[in-house]
């Protein structure tokens, strides 16, 4: 597990298709604002078999945030798939409190 910024986060996106964006946080943080194409499979119970069924492919890049730097579930989350095998892990620490403080587009449910 790595830690990136921003920025990095930003040109992984940008410069390829094959990274996965996972958001930790709960299904209701996650419904009300996310990043672009991010998954959410919330840190807790079941999370190993949760990210396991949602990633069988361990060799892909996964770029893992939750809401900011005071959050500890990215760090979390990236360290157990660490140990679960997952090969190459950035975590996000910033998250999309940082993102949206960018005025990088954000996915958003009215209503929620």
């Amino acid at each position: 597990m790595r830690e990136i910024d921003r920025k990095e986060v930003k040109e992984i996106i940008d410069s390829t298709d094959n990274e996965i964006i996972v958001e930790v946080l709960s299904e209701e943080q996650f419904t009300k604002a996310h990043l672009p194409d991010a998954i959410n499979v919330p840190l807790g119970d079941g999370f190993d078999e949760r990210i396991q069924k949602a990633i069988p492919d361990k060799s892909r890049t996964v770029i893992v945030y939750c809401q900011n730097l005071d959050c500890p579930a990215s760090p979390k989350a990236a360290k157990r798939m660490d140990a679960l095998g997952y090969e190459n892990v950035l975590d996000y620490a910033a998250g999309k409190d940082d993102w949206s403080a960018a005025d990088l587009p954000m996915i958003k449910h009215p209503n929620t």
